[in-house]
């Protein structure tokens, strides 16, 4: 895996060994990005299951202010951190916070700071954890008005979102299915 695009275009990424971390494919992030392009630029990032940090360094490889990953496996958080200093060597300490837990911790840690871009692909069988992430992130008020959530999963699963929220564009890519949700207009 490499990052795609930008200022740190070709540079490795790292994943843990085994099968708990489940990188998007670079096809995949390709594009993902080549998508919401126009709203990269400048963006604040938040990535909840970073895994590697491939999303997350991709968004600021290609123009993102910030981004915050969290991840809770020892093995992905020792990678992110690997692939983070390798892809922003000189800017890691401004532009890049790793949090060490799971999604609700780093959420209830990042209370009052608020984001434009937030990923959410967690492990498959946690289907729970979009709809719980996502009202987690409205009720802290961290969603910045205009935030894009893009939700990465499998296909066939089936994903209950909050009511504030709304899918405008699903993307499949064989077993894989990409929503891009954003608040709905009264929310917003």
């Amino acid at each position: 895996m490499r990052i795609i695009s930008g200022e740190a275009r070709g540079r490795t990424i790292f994943a843990p060994q085994g099968s708990d971390t489940r990188p998007t494919s670079d096809k995949i992030r390709g594009s993902l990005f080549n998508i919401i392009a126009s709203r990269v630029q400048d963006a604040r990032v938040l990535d909840l299951f970073g895994g590697t940090g491939a999303l997350a360094l991709e968004a600021l490889s290609r123009g993102a202010e910030s981004a915050v990953i969290a991840d809770n496996a020892r093995a992905a958080q020792q990678a992110i951190e690997r692939n983070a200093r390798s892809v922003l060597q000189d800017e890691f300490d401004f532009r890049a916070q790793i949090i060490r837990s799971d999604y609700r911790a780093a959420i209830s840690a990042l209370e009052g700071r608020m984001f434009d871009l937030v990923f959410l692909d967690p492990p498959y069988r946690m289907t729970e954890a979009y709809g719980d992430a996502l009202k987690r992130l409205l009720a802290g008020d961290m969603l910045a008005p205009g935030c894009l959530i893009v939700l990465e999963r499998m296909k066939r699963a089936s994903v209950a979102l909050p009511e504030a929220f709304n899918v405008f564009d699903t993307r499949d890519y064989g077993d894989t299915a990409v929503d891009f949700v954003e608040m709905a207009a009264a929310q917003a």
